[in-house]
């Protein structure tokens, strides 16, 4: 990633207040894929006259800009994570809901030799695994 959340915002002419880049700050620092009632909670703790209306207007807005993705998972949440970050797929687990990030080559050029086979070139995918841990008992 060259640049953060709030210098792309700018550099788009959106209107950054302060409760927006208290957002977008929140999103650039997170490790993980917050809906937006963890983004509010996080938010709200930096300023706690941050609303979830303000929220949920500041992830549609950076959405529809292409600053974030959002990601459903199958849970009934939306969660969101930054536009620019390099490509990956996901591993979510679903006795806990633990969203695992991983690229693996093998897969990338499976999913290009499956599109060239069929006559396509591959512009891009999303690729979502979901499963439960296996136990080691011993």
């Amino acid at each position: 990633m060259t640049d953060t959340i709030i210098s792309r915002c700018e550099a788009q002419g959106l209107r950054m207040t302060g409760p927006r880049r208290t957002i977008a700050r929140v999103l650039q620092e997170s490790l993980d894929h917050p809906d937006v009632e963890e983004l509010h909670a996080r938010a709200n703790a930096i300023d706690n006259g941050i609303s979830l209306a303000t929220v949920y207007r500041t992830v549609k807005l950076f959405e529809e800009s292409g600053i974030l993705d959002r990601l459903e998972f199958g849970d009934g949440r939306a969660r969101y994570e930054d536009a620019d970050r390099d490509h990956h797929d996901h591993l979510i687990d679903l006795n806990t809901g633990a969203v695992i990030e991983f690229c693996d080559p093998e897969i990338e050029a499976l999913q290009e030799k499956i599109a060239a086979k069929l006559g396509y070139r591959l512009k891009g995918h999303k690729l979502e695994l979901y499963g439960v841990p296996i136990k080691n008992d011993g």
